[in-house]
């Protein structure tokens, strides 16, 4: 029985084509669903990025000072770089057992929209991992000292900059696909196009912690979304087809 149960959740795309043709939009919406079920049989791969960005966060106040004054004046890097580093932990895993036995070749052979799957996987990407560090990030900060008004900051900073860093990481990813032991490769392609988010990120994260205004550079880091969703499922899409060919 769960084998079974596994057989239909690894092959959503093939059961949806038996009743006509599905819309895009249902496509997507059931390769989403596919990978979020599978993501939760590997349960290691989703405790990874939130424990390495709750002990770098916990660290830092051992290593540096236990002084609340200086803990606030470093934890707009602290979390940042956390969050950064954290994302680039599951990026390896975004295609790589998909290319690995063939699935994404089939998808590409499919008839269906690729950049559109490579968009819902990229989705996924970011509820699993994305997702929990932007609902991980408030805790840092009051671990970091940081008074409970600036929170909110933090987490809208946080959750935007996710999506960013998920969508240049899919395109990292999908460069990479046909390399062995890629992960020093994608950090390598991935870091310096993340340094925008970093920035912009800290720099609200900072405003939110001073008590001051921070809508411009969330604004900013809304805008680097809007440009990744445009533009990302199109580079990774193009990126995994010369990767097939």
């Amino acid at each position: 029985m769960n084998n079974v149960m596994a057989g239909e959740a690894e092959r959503p795309l093939v059961s949806a084509g038996t009743s006509g043709t599905p819309s895009v939009f249902a496509v997507t919406s059931l390769m989403l669903a596919r990978d979020l079920r599978l993501a939760f049989r590997k349960a290691s791969q989703l405790v990874q990025p939130l424990a390495f960005f709750a002990l770098i966060t916990t660290l830092f106040p051992l290593a540096v000072t236990p002084e609340l004054t200086q803990l606030r004046r470093i934890a707009p890097g602290v979390v940042w770089a956390a969050a950064l580093l954290s994302s680039l932990l599951a990026l390896e895993f975004l295609f790589r057992d998909d290319a690995q036995d063939g699935t994404l070749e089939q998808y590409a052979l499919s008839g269906r929209s690729l950049t559109g799957l490579l968009a819902a996987k990229t989705a996924a990407h970011w509820l699993l991992t994305g997702l929990p560090l932007a609902l991980m990030a408030p805790l840092a900060g009051v671990a970091l000292g940081v008074q409970g008004a600036a929170l909110p900051g933090i987490l809208a900073s946080v959750t935007v900059g996710t999506v960013t860093l998920s969508l240049i990481g899919a395109v990292g990813a999908a460069l990479t696909l046909g390399v062995r032991r890629s992960g020093a490769l994608l950090s390598l392609l991935t870091l310096p196009l993340s340094i925008p988010v970093l920035i912009f990120g800290a720099r609200a994260t900072q405003l939110a912690i001073q008590g001051q205004p921070y809508g411009a550079p969330l604004t900013l880091l809304a805008a680097l979304a809007v440009f990744g969703i445009t533009v990302s499922p199109l580079a990774a899409a193009a990126a995994v087809r010369i990767n097939l060919e």
